[in-house]
């Protein structure tokens, strides 16, 4: 039987995607993240990068745009998302390979990217999801790769708990409030994994985490195959 991924689109509804970029503007400092994202990667010519999660191709696109020399590739499991990446990407001119899919059970490979970037998308996803997203990124990367995501984190001051309960009715963010999206992580095998940075904005704080598939480890065997599994009901 196919395994159905339950996610939340952009800003809840399907009809606010088209209005995903000039609010996400608003509510984020959306710039700043992002080339925080990119310069903590260390990106280099020859590398393959993927954006789990793409959503409209913003990142997508800048991730090429900084590192010519790279293979990029999109995913995202909303195609109206994807639609206006394309279209985005179209303009450009820029080589980037877009593909329709769930993070929580990437089609791709073993060991097959250097880096992938998961720019708010984790709190979008069932807690299931976020813990199959993250055994499926340390699957596809490759000894020594690295995972680089923002996303909602703790709340540190009493604001951001206030603004972080009330957002949390809304999208999935309870186990971010709580802390536990690095240990997600490292339960997938990630180590170390670093929070990088914090942001404070007027949906709550956002934080960036850097984790490193270790160049060796017995547990990828096993997060092997916890992540197959998701490929033989699909």
């Amino acid at each position: 039987m196919k395994k159905h991924f339950r996610y939340i689109p952009a800003f809840h509804f399907h009809w606010l995607t088209r209005y995903y970029d000039p609010m996400m503007r608003w509510l984020f400092p959306e710039s700043g993240i992002k080339a925080g994202l990119i310069a903590q990667a260390r990106l280099q010519p020859g590398q393959v990068v993927l954006d789990a999660g793409c959503g409209t191709g913003t990142l997508t696109l800048l991730i090429k745009q900084t590192e010519p020399g790279a293979a990029v590739y999109g995913l995202d499991m909303d195609f109206r998302a994807l639609s206006i990446a394309q279209e985005k990407i179209g303009k450009t001119g820029e080589n980037i390979t877009l593909q329709l899919g769930s993070a929580a059970c990437l089609p791709y490979p073993d060991k097959s990217f250097d880096r992938i970037f998961a720019s708010l998308m984790l709190h979008h996803l069932t807690r299931q999801d976020k813990q199959l997203m993250l055994g499926e990124a340390f699957r596809v990367l490759k000894p020594g790769g690295e995972l680089h995501v923002a996303d909602f984190g703790a709340p540190h001051d009493a604001v951001m708990w206030l603004i972080s309960w009330i957002v949390r009715w809304f999208e999935e963010i309870h186990d971010h409030v709580l802390g536990l999206l690095p240990v997600f992580m490292a339960d997938a095998g990630f180590d170390p994994v670093q929070e990088m940075v914090r942001y404070r904005t007027f949906a709550g704080p956002i934080a960036l985490y850097r984790a490193k598939k270790p160049a060796g480890n017995d547990s990828a065997v096993r997060i092997r195959e916890k992540s197959q599994g998701c490929l033989q009901r699909g």
